[in-house]
């Protein structure tokens, strides 16, 4: 999720695209969040680890 919240920052700045750029700010963001909760070990989404 991280990955394509980058890709899609990385089109929308390119391409000027306004939309692209918020969706992917939010799936960075949901993205590392996700990540540091498994990482702290809690279960996400019925998962031990997220990743």
């Amino acid at each position: 999720m991280i990955l394509i919240g980058i890709i899609l920052l990385v089109i929308g700045f390119v391409a000027g695209i306004s939309v692209l750029w918020t969706i992917g700010i939010i799936l960075v963001a949901i993205g590392a969040i996700l990540w540091v909760l498994g990482a702290l070990g809690h279960a996400v989404g019925g998962r031990r680890h997220y990743w």
